[in-house]
């Protein structure tokens, strides 16, 4: 037996593994619903199913696909065809799309139609320095307003870090950076769940692990960890004990604070940084983009769904005091001249997740634990733990099919 604690996107895709090798999995998710930060409900409200956030995953995310073909929903995506990455300045009133060639040869940046406007090819040159010193270089951008990366390279470091790119740790810089336009725009094609994340991520996953023998209990909140040795011996919960014998293993993969109370010693990130979410219920203009990028706004980036529109502000923390009502109206305010659509504002709801991330500081990547820890039945995962990445949808499918594997050789099937 296998015991996975959290039912968030890392415990899901370690139990879809587990139980795709034909171990028995017991699945305990503290909540009513699985999902985590990446879940999707039904709004009063707006009287429509929504995300709690806007989520995107790329082509390339490699671990990602492979857990959504494991569970049958792959094609639950939608996006353009080929790279593309729409853009609307506020200032300026200008528009354009970014659209990178699939090759490694990047020729995209030597014309002018694919590239952002004001730029020359040997500014992307900035790639370079940013690769392994990444902070330093990105004040110094910022410090000289350059062009790129006002318009398109803080934009997408702040979307994917949810941290200022000049406090951001350069690993991390350089991990985006490597596996987004350092392998071409085949690998760089943005994909968004439709028609919602749950629909996509959670649900197929849910009844993949029941269809393979997988049981999983809402309500079930650990407590506590008891431990023999070197081995978990005990899982507390607050209305039973349940014994872990020797050839069962422990997959801890709750969010970092709640790992912190379970496992004795672990350094986990305590720094974490907010996300922001608006939501219009009124379907975008037909030939609006899947995604654009706000320059100069409140908006940072519009998310188009054929019943809605939503709107991400990431590194967050200033809004949090906010009146809801006017982040929704200034955001609007964006999504109208973004879209093209009218200024009276429409049903709205604006979600405030305090903690939706660790702050991607240098500080905070050098607290992530590995999977594996000090005793030999008992690892973790999520997108807090040393995944080489920022904390993504990746990240955390990734570190939940690693603690699978390392867990298999405790009980092998």
């Amino acid at each position: 037996m296998i015991y996975v604690i959290g039912a968030g996107l890392a415990g899901l895709s370690a139990a879809v593994s587990l139980v795709g090798q034909g171990i028995q999995v017991e699945l305990m998710e503290g909540a009513a619903t699985a999902g985590g930060r990446c879940r999707s409900y039904a709004d009063p409200q707006l009287g429509m199913m929504i995300d709690n956030g806007n989520h995107l995953i790329l082509s390339g995310n490699l671990s990602a696909f492979a857990y959504l073909n494991q569970i049958g929903a792959a094609n639950s995506f939608t996006g353009p065809k080929d790279a593309e990455f729409a853009f609307y300045e506020i200032p300026s009133a200008k528009r354009w799309t970014v659209r990178p060639n699939d090759g490694l040869l990047p020729w995209w940046i030597f014309d002018p139609s694919r590239r952002v406007p004001g730029t020359h090819p040997k500014d992307y040159l900035s790639f370079l320095p940013l690769i392994g010193s990444g902070a330093k270089t990105a004040a110094e951008l910022r410090q000289r307003d350059d062009v790129l990366w006002r318009r398109m390279l803080r934009p997408v470091l702040l979307a994917t870090l949810n941290t200022e790119p000049e406090q951001a740790s350069p690993h991390l810089i350089t991990a985006i950076l490597l596996g987004t336009l350092g392998r071409g725009g085949k690998a760089c094609r943005p994909r968004i769940a439709t028609p919602t994340l749950s629909a996509a991520f959670i649900d197929p996953a849910l009844r993949y692990i029941h269809k393979h023998g997988g049981n999983v209990h809402f309500g079930r909140r650990a407590l506590r960890l008891s431990f023999d040795g070197w081995r978990v011996s005990e899982i507390e919960f607050a209305d039973r004990r349940l014994p872990v014998t020797r050839n069962d293993a422990v997959i801890v993969a709750v969010p970092a604070w709640n790992a912190k109370a379970l496992v004795p010693g672990v350094m986990t990130p305590d720094d974490h940084r907010a996300i922001v979410s608006t939501h219009f219920a009124l379907p975008p203009p037909p030939e609006a983009p899947v995604m654009t990028g706000v320059i100069g706004g409140i908006a940072e980036w519009i998310f188009c769904f054929p019943d809605r529109v939503s709107v991400t502000i990431s590194n967050a923390d200033r809004l949090l005091e906010t009146d809801r009502e006017e982040i929704a109206r200034d955001c609007w305010h964006d999504v109208a001249r973004a879209l093209g659509m009218g200024l009276e504002l429409p049903p709205w709801q604006v979600i405030k997740e305090r903690r939706a991330t660790f702050a991607a500081t240098p500080a905070q990547d050098h607290k992530r634990p590995s999977v594996v820890t000090a005793w030999e039945n008992l690892f973790m995962a999520g997108d807090w733990t040393a995944t080489g990445l920022p904390a993504t949808i990746e990240g955390a499918i990734r570190s939940g099919r690693r603690a699978a594997r390392l867990a298999q050789r405790v009980h092998p099937a």
